[in-house]
């Protein structure tokens, strides 16, 4: 599951970089971007919730991290909602106000560093890294370089206009519009299609756009009856078109994202502490709604949750 841009985070994500500002993109090498845990909203921006050092928690991180002060993060850019640059080059999105809190709980500065998805665990294993942030799928397969504290579910999710009455699971004769080379494209959509022609109903029209903005104005103009994505790239667009779209269905085909640490390192213990206390702060849940992924909120954090 490393290598080429189609397999780049898992089986479930897939070419979400269109939301990104096209001209902030740039980037060449390892870069440091760091962002505090509170703030005003800039450049369109939701708030960053804030957070607050707690010794307890902040003593269990590792002294060589704890002595620098610093909590060094490989990252892939742009994913959007999830991790990407606004217009002004800062980076930005729900897990950078989740690690920035995060960090701030841990009494720590986060050092964000830009790097090819493919390089981001091989550069954990080596100590260049301290965590990864970049929507890595926990798998059982990375689970043998690497361990994941968990803090998300991702899977498919479809959006309809308000009242539409679209059945993900029931959409034959339907047009339902996707971005190209996608899972939903390539094989969510072609299987519900043949069950729809193999039990003797019109075949689901797959309507195929370059790029998730315009298979998002397709629904929004009435151009297609419903869209399927990835879980936060939907929830992301449901929020950004305020009212003019609304979830159809459930999120389905779930699996947990998590942060790699180190196999064995204690870090692992630190992130899940600090996550866990964000989670009753409250501040977990207004991050997650800041971005509008709340679907994919966790109840507990765990280490190594992969389910395949």
């Amino acid at each position: 599951m490393f290598g080429d841009c189609q397999n780049r985070r898992g089986k479930f994500w897939r070419f979400a970089a269109v939301f990104a500002a096209t001209g902030a993109l740039a980037m060449a090498g390892c870069a440091s971007d760091t962002g505090g845990s509170g703030g005003e909203e800039t450049n369109g921006q939701p708030p960053a919730a804030s957070a607050e050092k707690v010794d307890e928690i902040a003593n269990t991180v590792p002294e060589a991290i704890k002595s620098s002060g610093e909590l060094t993060i490989g990252v892939n850019i742009p994913y959007p909602p999830n991790e990407f640059k606004d217009p002004s080059g800062k980076i930005v999105g729900f897990d950078v106000d989740l690690m920035n809190a995060i960090a701030a709980t841990l009494g720590l500065t986060p050092d964000y560093r830009e790097s090819d998805f493919a390089k981001i665990i091989p550069s954990i294993q080596g100590g260049t890294y301290d965590v990864g942030m970049s929507s890595f799928t926990d798998t059982k397969e990375r689970e043998q370089s690497v361990d994941f504290v968990t803090y998300f579910n991702a899977g498919t999710m479809w959006a309809q206009r308000p009242g539409t009455g679209i059945d993900p699971n029931n959409a034959c004769g339907k047009k339902v519009a996707v971005q190209a080379t996608t899972t939903q494209e390539t094989e969510e959509l072609p299987a519900k299609s043949k069950a729809c022609t193999d039990a003797g109903n019109p075949p689901i029209e797959i309507v195929p756009f370059d790029g998730q903005d315009a298979a998002t104005n397709a629904v929004v103009l009435g151009q297609a009856d419903a869209m399927s994505a990835d879980s936060p790239v939907t929830s992301y667009a449901i929020k950004q078109n305020n009212g003019k779209l609304e979830p159809a269905g459930d999120i389905f085909d779930s699996a947990p994202y998590g942060w790699p640490v180190q196999k064995g390192s204690p870090l692992a213990q630190s992130l899940q502490k600090a996550l866990e206390h964000l989670m009753e702060t409250g501040t977990y849940e207004e991050i997650a709604r800041n971005w509008g992924v709340e679907n994919g909120m966790i109840d507990k954090p765990v280490i190594n949750g992969a389910v395949n």
